[in-house]
């Protein structure tokens, strides 16, 4: 009898949860499903936070690890590159996203996402770097942005990098969890996408140049949190995913000036159930490409361009770290049709690249980087 009576309890507890919570209930159309086609290959073991990775023309690896080192994998070596910048190692805040220059082999320059203590107050903020790598050492360091003000919360970093074909760079910067804030006032950093060129100046056509008081980098607004951001060559436009808080995580094509509705507007409640707004729609915000309910905590994400995995071609791959596997989302006419888990239970999917030789790759938290293969 008392187990019968717990059990409905807990029943009942859930029914009225979701009668209060219908976003809570609103399940993905699509159901996933699980692959078995694919497996991995270590390629770098014993790794605790690999953040982002870059292959260099050598074929050696460059790897961020979140508390702040930066190494180099060459010749089955790790080597710990020294003259890193100080990173506010704090929560979601460390050393984060790498990508090398689109001249990298005319002008030897890395970028680099970190959270920095520079600047005024306790506590950091995002930042992007450039920086060239001669011999073991970073060098010509260059702090192109710098997000304000400092604050010790822990939460909502960012942050990933991305470069377009006209010669600009673009990196997002999450709210700092201060979503009442942040998010909706271009005055203030935070809950953004900025745009710089590449030598950190402001491009004359941002949305934002002539506006009183605006952060003039900013490209798009009304973000909560993107950890995965690609330049989608086929359709000559960034996407990012971004994590929501319960319930949903976003897919974004991100449009000049355009404003993505964090707070006002969210698919997602608060963690402790209660709503945050009523509001899923509002004329004058972005709708996403695609969200997801419950939350699969999106960090890196490609698309697969390669003729090395034809079956993926075409695909979004995107790692989840709150459910421990790589998700392939088929993608028709900017529609996802077809959902997907790779490597199920593989860890927390940090980040995924497609290399120049046309592998996949993905950084896992405690495992390393690994190498996708067909079964």
């Amino acid at each position: 009898m008392k187990v019968f009576t717990r059990f409905y309890f807990v029943f009942l507890s859930t029914f009225i949860a979701c009668a209060q919570n219908p976003k809570e209930t609103k399940v993905n159309d699509i159901e996933i499903t699980v692959s078995n086609n694919y497996s991995y290959e270590v390629l770098v073991p014993d790794l605790i936070n690999p953040w982002g990775m870059a292959f260099l023309p050598d074929g050696s690896l460059l790897i961020t690890e979140k508390e702040g080192k930066l190494i180099h994998f060459k010749d089955g070596t790790k080597i710990e590159i020294e003259g890193v910048p100080e990173v506010y190692n704090r929560g979601q805040g460390g050393l984060l996203d790498l990508k090398l220059s689109p001249d990298y082999i005319y002008d030897g320059y890395l970028y680099l996402t970190y959270a920095s203590t520079e600047g005024e107050g306790k506590g950091g903020n995002t930042a992007l770097m450039r920086a060239k790598l001669t011999g073991g050492m970073l060098t010509s360091q260059e702090i192109l942005y710098k997000a304000s003000p400092n604050t010790t919360k822990g939460q909502h970093f960012g942050s990933r990098i991305a470069f377009d074909t006209d010669g600009h760079v673009f990196f997002s910067a999450g709210e700092r969890g201060e979503r009442d804030i942040n998010p909706q006032d271009i005055t203030r950093d935070n809950g953004k996408v900025y745009r710089l060129n590449l030598d950190g100046s402001i491009p004359n056509d941002n949305p934002f140049v002539n506006e009183t008081n605006a952060k003039t980098a900013i490209w798009s607004y009304g973000h909560r949190n993107p950890q995965g951001m690609i330049f989608n060559a086929q359709t000559n436009e960034i996407w990012v995913n971004e994590h929501g808080p319960r319930g949903g995580d976003e897919i974004n094509i991100i449009k000049k000036g355009a404003n993505y509705g964090w707070p006002v507007i969210t698919y997602g409640i608060n963690y402790s159930g209660t709503d945050i707004t009523e509001e899923t729609k509002k004329e004058g915000m972005e709708q996403p490409l695609y969200y997801w309910v419950p939350s699969i905590a999106p960090s890196g994400m490609v698309l697969v361009t390669s003729d090395n995995y034809p079956e993926l071609k075409g695909s979004l791959l995107v790692g989840s770290l709150k459910f421990v596997y790589l998700e392939a989302l088929y993608l028709d006419n900017n529609k996802v049709i077809k959902r997907e888990k790779l490597l199920d239970g593989i860890g927390r999917v940090r980040n995924v690249i497609q290399a120049a030789d046309g592998f996949i790759y993905v950084g896992v938290e405690g495992v390393g980087i690994v190498k996708l293969v067909k079964n």
